[in-house]
């Protein structure tokens, strides 16, 4: 199968499982405020998730070099049919704590699924294209934000089917839309494709160059920032003003689409290099800046505004704050491949997953126990502390890489 074949059919294989992703979330994030629980209890219902997700993305990594990025593939697809099948058993007979355990258990699952399947996904990427790093910038920002666009349309799709049809319906109507993928992607794709010999210790795992570690922790204050305000806040925050489920799925679909779009045009708006690396590393920092002054902005201008026009200026920030956002994680998704190694890529681009679990794992906490303690203003008080954090490792990003 030729390089663009392979991109193509992982691309689309990883656009069905976001979907699931997507709708998982909100069915899971709707169903249970419906049922009364507390900002801070509905992020603790997503700790496994982002928990499981470090240790996947790190194991991922390298498991994906050692039996290749198909069976990864295929494993993480596997373990979404199960994660999804085993919260559909969930009873509302069950007591709160049995009920809260069980949803932990399903999360984990699916935090193990997500983030197998993205660490494969991505390092197919980078094996596959042939045409140096503008081609690599090009797949990576179309790659990610088309992803992040079927993202959108799962928060959209959990929405609407938990009006619809209730939770454990439209739980199983996802399980059998992914056995027909897991079928595709075994059938479509190379067996072999990525295999290597694989570290043989953790030190050699966790042995990476500076500029992969910078990276790593600019990653963990770049989700932080845009989850501490995004999981919970804003969903909480939406149907508080009285939206219903559906139009506060139907508005995170908007605003994920959107800022799936920015991603996958964002090298339109970034200088290229032969280098990979000469122009990117300064666009970056710039960018950067101009995200930490939006949450700052928007904070400023709620209290400026009469109370008639704060959710406006609440939307508004959402809008600006994705554009940039989008346009820093593409820019960070093709710098780790700029960075990495090509003979153990997954290994990695797995590391450099588990960081971003991590940001995603400290954002989802502080959404929820910001948002319960201060409102909106809180969790984007402390976003933009995140951010600032974030832009001082982008300072540090050498100019280049000395991976193999």
């Amino acid at each position: 199968m030729s390089g663009s074949r392979t991109y193509l059919t992982v691309t689309a294989s990883y656009w069905a499982f976001t979907l699931s992703d997507g709708a998982l979330r909100m069915l899971v994030l709707l169903h249970f405020f419906a049922l009364g629980y507390t900002p801070f209890q509905l992020a603790f219902l997503f700790v496994f998730y982002e928990l499981a997700g470090i240790f996947a993305t790190l194991g991922g990594g390298w498991l994906a070099v050692r039996y290749g990025i198909t069976r990864m593939l295929a494993t993480g697809i596997i373990l979404q049919i199960c994660g999804l099948l085993f919260l559909s058993a969930l009873s509302p007979d069950w007591t709160e704590m049995a009920s809260v355990m069980w949803v932990l258990i399903a999360q984990g699952i699916a935090g193990i699924a997500k983030d197998f399947t993205k660490t494969a996904s991505k390092t197919a990427i980078k094996l596959t294209s042939v045409s140096g790093n503008i081609q690599l910038f090009s797949w990576v920002a179309w790659f990610t934000g088309s992803k992040n666009a079927m993202k959108g349309i799962g928060f959209f799709a959990g929405g609407l089917m938990l009006d619809a049809f209730g939770l454990t319906v439209s739980l199983y109507g996802m399980a059998g839309m992914l056995v027909i993928l897991l079928g595709a992607v075994l059938y479509c794709l190379p067996t072999e494709l990525g295999k290597l010999p694989a570290s043989q210790n953790m030190s050699e795992l966790f042995s990476k160059s500076a500029s992969i570690n910078f990276l790593a922790a600019a990653r963990v204050f770049l989700f932080g920032a845009r989850d501490i305000w995004f999981v919970v806040g804003v969903p909480v925050f939406l149907y508080q003003a009285g939206w219903s489920f559906w139009q506060v799925g139907g508005f995170l679909a908007i605003w994920t689409i959107f800022y799936g779009m920015i991603q996958a045009i964002a090298p339109r708006f970034i200088s290229r290099s032969e280098d990979g690396l000469s122009r990117e590393i300064p666009a970056a920092r710039i960018m950067m800046a101009a995200l930490c002054a939006v949450p700052l902005g928007v904070v400023i201008a709620y209290y400026a505004v009469d109370e008639l026009f704060q959710l406006p200026v609440i939307l508004a920030g959402l809008g600006l704050f994705a554009f940039f956002f989008a346009l820093n994680s593409s820019l960070h998704s093709y710098l780790i491949l700029a960075y990495a190694g090509t003979k153990k890529a997954a290994e990695d681009v797995g590391f450099y997953y588990a960081a971003n679990a991590a940001g995603r794992l400290a954002g989802t906490l502080l959404s929820g126990l910001c948002f319960q303690n201060g409102g909106i203003i809180s969790c984007l008080i402390v976003s933009f502390i995140s951010l600032a954090l974030c832009f001082g490792f982008c300072l540090l990003l050498p100019l280049k890489t000395t991976r193999a």
